[in-house]
């Protein structure tokens, strides 16, 4: 099997370097990943700038490159033209240092790397662990709740040909770790904080800060994140609001508007 690894922490966040240590147990590991921090970027794509990519050296890792645009660049680019000559049979993003639960994945670089690549028609996983902080040993054991998933995930790749899944981590010790849980997104808001400041020329300027506003819904990635578990959520980029297709054909119908 050949696995793209990416990320939205860039190339040297040590993250990365631990989902590729986690993708080489099943398969060849090729590292395109951005070449500095493009957290909350979304679904960004460069379209007005060169991308300019680099090969680097990672650990072990001898085919890796940096790319000057964002994680869905980074996806595009590497299936569509780096590693062109190579049948890239998943993608894995991550793992990112803190969550992207509920809402978070409308913001998450890595999602939207994982997302980018169902749109190509490659299956994606996109892994983030719950804490904003690094901890060497934290991760190896979270490298081991990944390590136990994926060897599931493999004997069964089939069945997720066009399903992403957004995966995160508890931060807990290994005996505290509940087991994996199938999920909804949640519904996480934040609470904004702009704080003002002036430049040396007198103009404003804005730091945005915010803090998590949780509906904890029984059943959600929230919910059972909290309780210990893997939470493990099938997500898909198709924005139709389908049921509501009818009530607009009617409120135009009434205004006149259809053209038959």
């Amino acid at each position: 099997m050949n696995i793209l690894v990416t990320n939205d922490d860039g190339i040297f966040a040590k993250g990365i370097l631990e989902l590729a240590k986690i993708a080489s147990n099943f398969g060849n590991v090729y590292i395109v990943a951005p070449d500095s921090q493009k957290s909350a970027i979304s679904h960004g794509i460069s379209i007005n700038n060169p991308i300019m990519v680099k090969k680097v050296k990672i650990e072990n890792f001898p085919e890796a490159y940096s790319v000057s645009g964002t994680p869905a660049d980074c996806v595009k680019i590497g299936y569509e033209e780096i590693l062109k000559d190579i049948n890239i049979d998943l993608v894995l993003s991550g793992i990112n240092i803190g969550p992207n639960l509920g809402t978070d994945v409308i913001y998450s670089g890595t999602v939207s790397a994982a997302i980018e690549a169902s749109i190509i028609g490659v299956p994606a996983i996109a892994f983030s662990y719950n804490s904003h902080e690094y901890d060497s040993k934290k991760y190896m054991e979270a490298r081991e709740y990944i390590k136990d998933f994926m060897k599931m995930y493999e004997e069964d790749m089939d069945k997720f040909k066009n399903i992403v899944l957004n995966i995160n981590i508890p931060n807990l010790k290994e005996q505290e770790f509940k087991g994996f849980k199938s999920c909804f997104l949640g519904e996480r808001k934040y609470e904004n904080a702009f704080v003002k400041r002036k430049d040396p020329r007198g103009n404003n300027y804005y730091w945005m800060y915010g803090e998590p506003m949780d509906e904890e819904i029984e059943g959600s990635d929230l919910y059972y994140i909290k309780k210990g578990y893997m939470t493990i959520t099938p997500i898909k980029y198709d924005f139709n609001d389908s049921k509501n297709v009818k009530i607009l054909e009617n409120f135009l119908q009434g205004k006149g508007l259809t053209i038959e």
